[in-house]
């Protein structure tokens, strides 16, 4: 089959150490009458003559451009079908360029390279049990108010440890769109897994910001090299099962390049109410934290406008072995916002806050009261923020 073959192709590639887009994916419109964005793939993706005309279509383009056709995969959610089309290896080809040219075929939505996207943490270390867990968002008090119960949470990351003793029963999902092989677990997945919803009544390691929360362990990104990496289309198959899974946050602790496919994609989400939350990046890699409506989130200063901070440096986390290291970066400050946004998603029914940079209180610039924006999303008023850093403003 087509896309098994290809999906196996795409691993190989994607192991790969960090070059220059060498991928393309090119989008054909799909027909209105079957873009039915709150159905699954089957039985909503096409006829079979319309779904013929597009691969005879993908065919003529790959020969005309000289590419190899590798695979497709249907997004309803953006209305179009993406063929995945590779240069040869000594072709020396600008892939921009070559996209803009696809791009300006009549018969082609657009074209775009393959982005690369990284994750924004750093390596880690042994952890030591002295190390506090976010102590200055005062996480027990918070969990006297809310702890995320029922609320989805999507992890486009890297493999998730589910049966580390603190993620057991916090899946919901976990699925793999970066390859065809049986799911791993990996160091960076895991450790923004935990620091979300790592469980609170085991007596073990640590908490999570929201313990009641269900995890979307969606693998978008893999190891290599001593980073963890991800793609346009391994992004995009993620995001566009977070949709259709009903994700009330989702977080995205990567950054990379501008990438059109993943903002129609993260509109769709936001448009379905969902938080999505990015760990900021360098300034040429600033999306999507950079996209409008997704909340950016950095562990130090200076902060891009709009952008706050979270807890970010020294974090505690589980490790895939089972036991727990030590995190620091935005990636695990973005883990920390997601993890309270679902807290305000548990006590704020009436979901009166479209961004969620509108559902935050700040007591200080960039910087989140955390029990002042719990009260304010309707939890119960009884003391919150009294023990270690201070008193909340009431």
């Amino acid at each position: 089959m087509l896309l098994a073959a290809w999906l196996v192709a795409l691993a190989g590639g994607a192991r790969a150490a960090e070059e220059p887009p060498r991928q393309l994916l090119v989008m054909l419109q799909l027909p209105k009458a079957h873009y039915r964005p709150d159905s699954s793939y089957a039985g909503a993706y096409g006829d079979a003559v319309g779904l013929q005309a597009r691969r005879q279509l993908a065919e003529d383009l790959a020969r005309q451009h000289q590419l190899l056709l590798q695979g497709e995969w249907p997004m309803p959610l953006v209305g179009v079908d993406c063929f995945v089309m590779q240069l040869a290896p000594a072709d020396d080809r600008n892939p921009g360029e070559l996209a803009r040219r696809i791009a300006a075929d009549s018969r082609v939505a657009w074209a775009q390279p393959v982005n690369t996207f990284k994750a924004q943490g750093s390596d880690s270390e042994p952890l030591y049990p002295t190390q506090p867990v976010a102590r200055q968002w005062h996480l027990a008090d918070l969990h006297t108010l809310a702890t995320g119960r029922g609320v989805r949470i999507a992890v486009i990351d890297s493999g998730v440890a589910a049966s580390h003793p603190d993620l057991a029963g916090q899946l919901m999902l976990n699925q793999n769109f970066v390859d065809a092989q049986a799911l791993q677990a990996e160091d960076h997945g895991t450790a923004v897994a935990g620091v979300i919803a790592a469980r609170a009544d085991n007596r073990l390691g640590i908490a999570g910001v929201a313990p009641g929360a269900r995890l979307l362990a969606l693998r978008a990104c893999w190891q290599s090299a001593g980073s963890t990496l991800c793609n346009s289309l391994s992004l995009a198959k993620a995001l566009q099962t977070a949709v259709q899974q009903g994700a009330q946050v989702v977080n995205m602790s990567l950054s990379g390049p501008e990438d059109r496919l993943l903002g129609l994609l993260l509109d769709q989400a936001m448009a379905r109410g969902a938080a999505v939350v990015a760990a900021l990046g360098s300034a040429d890699q600033p999306f999507p934290a950079s996209h409008p409506g997704v909340l950016g989130v950095g562990s130090a200063l200076p902060l891009p406008a709009g952008a706050v901070l979270a807890p970010g440096r020294d974090i505690p986390a589980p490790a895939p072995d089972g036991g727990w290291t030590l995190v620091s970066g935005s990636s695990f400050s973005a883990a920390h916002a997601s993890g309270l946004l679902a807290l305000v998603k548990e006590v704020d029914k009436a979901g009166r806050w479209r961004r969620p940079q509108d559902a935050l209180v700040m007591e200080s610039p960039g910087r989140i009261d955390s029990c002042a924006t719990l009260l304010k999303a309707g939890a119960a008023r009884q003391p919150c923020g009294l023990s270690g850093m201070g008193q909340t403003p009431r």
